[in-house]
């Protein structure tokens, strides 16, 4: 069931993006409740128009539109010679972007050989190696890397990366945090990071990458944090916060509980199921 509501760019309904006219509704209202008012809580598909036994053929063209929006943005590459000037404004000159790619050579290698994306190629691997050389120990202070992958929505990373790292860096006090050079990897997974916070011996990785696009969600963007990263770390030992975008939750939420399980991730030395986000106080979790 559907809604015409802010699925699409920006917030444009079905009808509005088809200039079909509102077709009735079956039910005029649910327990007194109009359904328009219902399908205004969520972009989930629900109380879809009918015409006899049939979808209306707003409600197929609506569904058709984001099932192509969320293969575009499975397909799309990050475009990086846009992005690496707009990620270095919202570092603020605390830390320079480096370009790195995967193993995966191009997009279908990519989709099709999954452990290809979690290691980065030989010229990067020695790039960032360079890199770390050059790098002082951090001392009383945390160590962070900051990886960005495409992931499966390079959208994901383009609209919600740069105002998540904008967001985040005031919550991480210079004194108590010192940054990596920040990573930007194509036709990257969540694993690739692990290299990467190894390669830099960093103390706790951020690893911020594109989401499997739903529906209603082609440019969500997802946020891994990781203690200690090493080669062959799993999922049960990462925290994730999911559905970064604007129509789920903001980034500037998003960095304020990014920023809370860092603390205490930090202070316990761990990350992943032994860390609870509930655990945390309200007035950061929230």
């Amino acid at each position: 069931m559907t809604l015409p509501l802010p699925i699409r760019d920006p917030g444009e309904s079905a009808d509005q993006a088809f200039n079909v006219p509102l077709e009735p509704d079956i039910f005029d209202s649910v327990h007194g409740i109009a359904t328009a008012q219902i399908r205004a809580l969520t972009p989930a598909r629900i109380f879809q128009r009918r015409s006899g036994t049939s979808l209306a053929t707003s409600e197929l063209l609506s569904f058709q539109l984001d099932l192509g929006r969320a293969r575009d943005a499975v397909q799309a590459a990050l475009q990086p010679a846009s992005f690496l000037p707009e990620l270095n404004r919202a570092l603020s000159g605390r830390a320079s972007a480096v370009l790195l790619h995967s193993a995966a050579r191009d997009r279908r290698e990519y989709l099709q050989r999954p452990d290809l994306g979690r290691v980065l190629d030989a010229a990067s691997a020695g790039v960032l190696q360079q890199r770390a050389r050059s790098i002082a120990p951090a001392v009383d202070r945390s160590s962070l890397a900051i990886v960005i992958a495409d992931g499966l929505s390079a959208l994901g990373v383009e609209r919600n990366a740069c105002p998540l790292v904008a967001a985040l860096l005031p919550l991480l006090p210079a004194d108590a945090w010192q940054l990596q050079p920040v990573c930007v990897v194509e036709q990257g997974r969540v694993a690739v990071g692990d290299e990467i916070g190894q390669l830099l011996r960093a103390d706790m990785l951020l690893m911020l990458i594109g989401e499997r696009p739903g529906l209603s969600s082609p440019d969500s963007l997802g946020a891994y944090i990781t203690w200690k990263p090493l080669l062959g770390r799993n999922d049960a030992e990462r925290n994730c916060i999911s559905n970064i975008r604007a129509g789920g939750l903001v980034p500037e939420l998003a960095a304020m509980r990014i920023a809370a399980l860092m603390q205490e991730a930090t202070r316990l030395q761990l990350t992943g199921v032994a860390l609870k986000e509930s655990s945390l106080p309200l007035e950061a979790g929230q």
